[in-house]
């Protein structure tokens, strides 16, 4: 295989209520790496992801992170400038900025990934992208 380096474009991925969302790099069938900012005081939607792995790097700010415990409860965690997360596939976990939030987000490239999880908790679904079928889930 010949060695080559490679400077990808940034490719929007559309502007969100929540913020928007950058696609940096894209290595198909191994990995993406996204820079996510979220506006402060909005949240993305509680979920889980069917295939997804997904970690991330808090560039700046402070995210708060609910996620189940294993035991069908929501835990919080607060995350600021310097820490890091990991969500394994099927791990429910939602996102809040506690202030304007800039992530970097490596992930297997699973797009269109997600089950929303709501109502299971008790709680209102406040709008957002809707839950996929596994078979809709895009691998590249």
């Amino acid at each position: 295989m010949k060695k080559k380096i490679i400077f990808p474009k940034i490719k929007s991925l559309g502007k969100r209520n929540w913020g928007f969302e950058d696609l940096l790099v894209l290595i198909p069938g191994v990995l993406s790496l996204k820079k996510i900012y979220i506006k402060k005081g909005n949240k993305g939607g509680l979920q889980y992801h069917h295939k997804k792995n997904e970690c991330g790097y808090i560039v700046n700010g402070k995210l708060l992170v609910r996620y189940d415990n294993g035991n069908g409860k929501l835990v919080k965690k607060t995350l600021k400038k310097g820490d890091t997360f990991h969500f394994t596939p099927g791990l429910v976990h939602q996102e809040e900025a506690l202030t304007n939030c800039t992530i970097i987000e490596a992930s297997t490239p699973h797009f269109n990934d997600r089950v929303r999880v709501e109502s299971k908790y008790g709680l209102k679904n406040t709008g957002g992208l809707p839950s996929t079928k596994k078979k809709q889930v895009i691998f590249r």
